[in-house]
């Protein structure tokens, strides 16, 4: 559900839930030189591949760059370009601000709290057994 709204408050833009959190992490100052692939497959916790695919249309959009690292020349990094900052700034952090308050919008502050709580108390857990995975060889390497 969260894909599908949140798809149609940016689908004007020619953007997808996917393709937001890839500008969103690449308009971080951190991030203001470009992110390899892996660093940026990390950050959003998806695998290679899946961001693979991403990228690639997101290449063709014109939103990113896909480069050769200037030291590792196998390794690639992904910078937003001038046209992907601006749908990103002007386009859609307007409408992803607009989304998120329609959703929380009565939400109170106690309630975000323990969502946040309660979320990030997931996200270690399902880390936790994606560890336990990869330890003991059953990753599947494509899911995310």
């Amino acid at each position: 559900m969260l894909h599908k709204t949140g798809t149609r408050a940016v689908e004007a833009e020619g953007l997808t839930t996917q393709q937001w959190a890839v500008l969103g992490a690449l308009s971080r100052e951190k991030a203001e030189t470009g992110m390899s692939v892996g660093e940026l497959a990390r950050y959003l916790m998806v695998s290679r591949q899946n961001l693979s695919g991403l990228i690639g249309r997101m290449e063709r959009d014109g939103h990113v760059v896909v480069a050769a690292h200037g030291e590792d020349r196998r390794s690639r990094v992904v910078t937003m370009t001038e046209s992907g900052r601006h749908v990103w700034q002007a386009l859609a952090l307007p409408k992803i601000r607009a989304y998120y308050e329609e959703i929380l919008g009565d939400f109170s502050v106690n309630d975000l709290a323990h969502m946040l709580h309660y979320l990030l108390k997931m996200l270690e857990n399902m880390q936790r057994l994606d560890q336990a995975w990869v330890g003991s060889g059953e990753e599947d390497g494509g899911a995310s």
